[in-house]
């Protein structure tokens, strides 16, 4: 059941000098769409409001419209239910490779019809790095680091600006915050 509790990722704001958005705007545009319970968490984009009877899609575009003309910023916003991302972080297949929450990533999809696109790289070997696909994200072990990863950059170049991704100790925050709501 859908108790209209969202989460959103905004694809590269706040990452180094480009794309600088204060969370107080940002909570201020997503209060100002007629959102509510809005909170960030961190200061790279990441939303946790509350939308009841919307589509969680509709939401990310209504987002990135407004985020767009109000601040010029033009960034990808993936949205899901509270839902979709707890069954995320319960889904994990890699839980027990990662030893390290900051090398453990989420990919998130912002269409997960897009999926589809990761199977030939879901067949390589990427050891000691590791790929596993869910139901909406693929999940990524790069043990080495984010910028020394091979498997990092190959989805990266599959998916393009389609893909945001949060490494786990985020990705946790976020389910608990989206269950706190």
């Amino acid at each position: 059941m859908d108790d209209g509790r969202r989460v959103a990722l905004i694809r590269g704001i706040n990452v180094g000098k480009a794309k600088r958005v204060a969370m107080s705007d940002l909570r201020k545009l997503v209060e100002d769409l007629g959102f509510a319970a809005v909170r960030t968490l961190l200061n790279s984009g990441n939303l946790v409001f509350t939308a009841a009877g919307t589509i969680p899609a509709e939401n990310g575009s209504r987002i990135e419209e407004e985020l767009a003309a109000r601040t010029g910023v033009s960034a990808r916003v993936t949205v899901l239910t509270a839902t979709e991302l707890a069954t995320v972080v319960t889904d994990n297949p890699l839980l027990g490779v990662a030893g390290n929450p900051s090398r453990l990533l989420v990919a998130f999809l912002a269409n997960p019809s897009e999926l589809p696109r990761l199977g030939p790289l879901a067949e390589r070997e990427w050891a000691p790095e590791a790929l596993a696909v869910g139901s909406r994200v693929a999940y990524l072990w790069c043990p080495d680091g984010v910028l020394a990863s091979p498997l990092h950059r190959a989805v990266s170049r599959v998916l393009g600006d389609a893909v945001t991704a949060r490494n786990w100790a985020t990705v946790c925050k976020l389910d608990a915050l989206g269950r706190a709501s």
